[in-house]
């Protein structure tokens, strides 16, 4: 969908959430979910992220949304060896030094979501449409009825990262871990981010998961095992200490291990598993008072 018609059809709902944004919740969960949202007593994952939302505040949130804040929180955990190479930062499109950039990169706004500019041939980097887009995308905000609240409450700016590809052309296997309670409990492994976006659903074991239907899940693909596992869901269990429930997202290349970002809500909690047995047991693990 168009995002200033994206914008337009929920601006009612951004104003309910200023509001009442239990209701505001609960209507847009029906609307995304098909399902009735209980935050008085909620069971499923999807329904204890909207209850989170709402009532969980944690202070490093906004740090860690923040595409170049949570580098600095990586550092602190020990990690700086597994962050990408920082190529510029900024607060202003104007200033960066293109000239000066290798011939691929990666370009982000560090409050926005699938806004990445990708260049993988400099001399094809069409520099002044780059420039104006990320002018526009620096001034766009989250919108406020999905309830994630800790997006944006840091200034925005620009970071330039190196970019990352397996030598073929092809982005390297995207490791999500959902860590609960500071505990890696699954896996969701994503392939060819950039042309034919795949991904499956695995164990700490890696053993798939049987019967499960869920959005961007294909149960006939199958991703190697990495050797690396137990140093990925080591990181991960060390960057997710701090919270109640976060995706930990990681890369390997050449069996180097290189940080992705921290989601708190993936796909603002909207995301719904079948059978839902399921997402009542994966709900189970957030403990909530």
């Amino acid at each position: 969908m168009n995002k200033s018609v994206k914008k337009f059809i929920l601006a009612p709902m951004n104003l309910l959430y200023r509001i009442n944004p239990e209701l505001d919740l609960k209507i847009l969960y029906r609307l995304r979910t098909h399902r009735k949202l209980n935050l008085e007593n909620p069971k499923t994952y999807t329904e204890k992220l909207q209850w989170l939302k709402l009532n969980y505040k944690n202070k490093l949130l906004p740090i860690c949304a923040d595409k170049y804040e949570v580098r600095q929180f990586v550092k602190k955990c020990g990690y700086e060896n597994i962050l990408t190479k920082l190529l510029w930062e900024g607060y202003n499109p104007d200033d960066i030094p293109f000239k000066d950039l290798p011939g691929q990169f990666v370009i982000k706004v560090t409050h926005g979501s699938g806004m990445n500019i990708i260049c993988k041939n400099k001399n094809e980097l069409n520099i002044s449409k780059t420039i104006r887009t990320l002018k526009r995308r620096l001034k766009e905000k989250y919108l406020p009825c999905y309830g994630e609240w800790f997006y944006g409450v840091i200034r925005p700016r620009i970071i330039i990262e190196e970019f990352l590809d397996d030598g073929r052309g092809y982005s390297p296997v995207d490791y999500k871990i959902f860590c609960f309670h500071g505990k890696p409990k699954f896996i969701i492994a994503h392939v060819d981010r950039f042309t034919n976006y795949r991904s499956n659903m695995y164990d700490l074991e890696w053993n798939p998961f049987q019967n499960i239907s869920m959005k961007d899940i294909d149960p006939n693909l199958v991703v190697e095992k990495p050797k690396e596992l137990d140093q990925l869901l080591k990181c991960a269990e060390i960057l997710s200490k701090d919270f109640v429930h976060v995706r930990v997202d990681l890369y390997i290349l050449n069996s180097k291990i290189y940080f992705g970002e921290l989601t708190f809500m993936c796909d603002s909690g909207f995301v719904t598993m079948n059978p839902i047995e399921i997402e009542e047991e994966i709900g189970s693990w957030i403990e909530i008072k």
